[in-house]
């Protein structure tokens, strides 16, 4: 049984396609049960560094590890019951919600569904679909909002009780105080699963007991919020100009 505690040793990965390096020189110290948030500017690295974690690619140097076990020494079946992947789009099929939550899992009772829906902010949702937990998605989820889909596919990972959560922007379509509770609640009730939350939006990643900043494939700053802040660099920057961004949108929509 595996407890979640990852560690990247020296890690680099090579894009082929562009002819540089995507990721050089990572080594990071995930201890088990708590949380990363991984940010940067876009191309810096940040989902190619969740996919290393999910075994979606695997690195040209360095090891990923989980308990001290390499993913690639590791078992697809124990891996995929372990560490569990939700990208910023995610499938879901022409099928009952229950079966799109439930997803290749023999038998889940109602209550862990309906608790993993609570979980992930969609149990208010339930009334406005005709049948409820029965309610056919169309295919691609067409009958359900981006961020209703995307709370679906948070709902679906977390019925699984992964020891590893993996959310790649996953949340990037959920308003900003819905995705907090979301963030909160995986804090109260996921304390034995490690969290590991790539955003564009920092708010989604302030509480997390670490945070590094990419750039150019590299770890340019590490810390926590306040000590990032501190630092006045690359995160200061960032969280400078999503507060003024907010504060101007929310001096727009008050006109």
């Amino acid at each position: 049984e595996l407890t979640g505690h990852i560690r990247l040793e020296n890690v680099s990965v090579w894009a082929a396609d562009q002819e540089r390096w995507a990721l050089r020189h990572i080594n990071l110290d995930i201890p088990a049960g708590t949380s990363i948030g991984i940010v940067g500017p876009t191309g810096a690295g940040k989902s190619m560094l969740i996919s290393l974690l999910g075994r979606i690619y695997d690195p040209d140097e360095g090891r990923v590890l989980v308990d001290s076990h390499d993913l690639r020494t590791l078992k697809l079946s124990t891996l995929r019951r372990t560490v569990v992947y939700v990208p910023q789009e995610s499938l879901l099929f022409s099928m009952p919600l229950r079966n799109n939550i439930a997803l290749g899992i023999s038998y889940v009772p109602d209550r862990r569904i309906y608790r993993a829906m609570e979980q992930a902010r969609l149990s208010n949702d339930l009334s406005q679909l005709p049948h409820g937990l029965d309610s056919y998605v169309g295919e691609r989820g067409t009958t359900l909002s981006g961020g209703q889909k995307q709370r679906a596919a948070i709902a679906r990972a977390l019925v699984r009780d992964p020891k590893v959560l993996l959310l790649d922007d996953a949340l990037a379509s959920v308003d900003t105080q819905t995705a907090a509770e979301i963030l909160r609640e995986l804090r109260q009730t996921s304390k034995q699963c490690t969290r590991i939350i790539v955003s564009q939006r920092l708010a989604a990643v302030q509480d997390a007991d670490q945070i590094i900043v990419l750039d150019h494939g590299r770890i340019v700053e590490r810390g926590t919020h306040a000590s990032l802040l501190g630092q006045d660099g690359f995160y200061a920057d960032m969280y400078r100009r999503e507060v003024q961004q907010a504060g101007e949108e929310a001096a727009h929509a008050t006109r």
